[in-house]
């Protein structure tokens, strides 16, 4: 498969127009939930996106990307800013939701959002940057350590709501 060049890709904060394409990415990329294309489709429509949407804009420490090939947006990440007391108030960036369009996987857009990411992350000051990939997910695991994270922690989590 052909390498994207960076310069092919156009790096962009995500619009309210973006929300179903965003919604589907993710869905594409879901590993506890496989749907077909046109359930993804169709769920890509519900409202609760268009909402959580609002929610990440309106917050200054959050910001959603996408990224662009030939006009298409093939692949996004959410990155939220954390302010914090930990390590002399070191400010930490998490990143979150990192989804490459199925059909464009393998082409190096994964690792042109993440040097993204990091610019924009340093940018505004921060000292470390973290992500969490879910444990079925060994092929990002390999793409995470190859960009140079380390897993350091183990991670927990508990649902509040469905």
């Amino acid at each position: 498969m052909t390498k994207t060049d960076a310069s092919e890709i156009r790096m962009r904060e995500a619009v309210k127009a973006d929300v179903p394409r965003v919604a589907e990415l993710i869905m594409h990329g879901a590993s506890v939930q496989k749907r077909t294309p046109d359930e993804i489709a169709a769920e890509a429509q519900d409202p609760v996106y268009l909402k959580a949407f609002e929610a990440v804009s309106a917050n200054p420490y959050n910001t959603l990307f996408v990224a662009e090939l030939e006009g298409r947006v093939v692949g996004t990440y959410q990155i939220t800013v954390l302010p914090g007391m930990a390590e002399r108030g070191r400010i930490r960036a998490k990143i979150e939701s990192v989804h490459v369009a199925p059909e464009t996987r393998g082409r190096g857009i994964g690792a042109i959002m993440m040097r993204h990411a990091i610019a924009f992350a340093a940018e505004k000051g921060v000292g470390l940057v973290e992500l969490t990939s879910h444990k079925a997910r060994p092929d990002a695991h390999r793409f995470y350590s190859g960009l140079g994270f380390v897993q350091s922690h183990e991670g927990f989590k508990m649902a509040l709501s469905p």
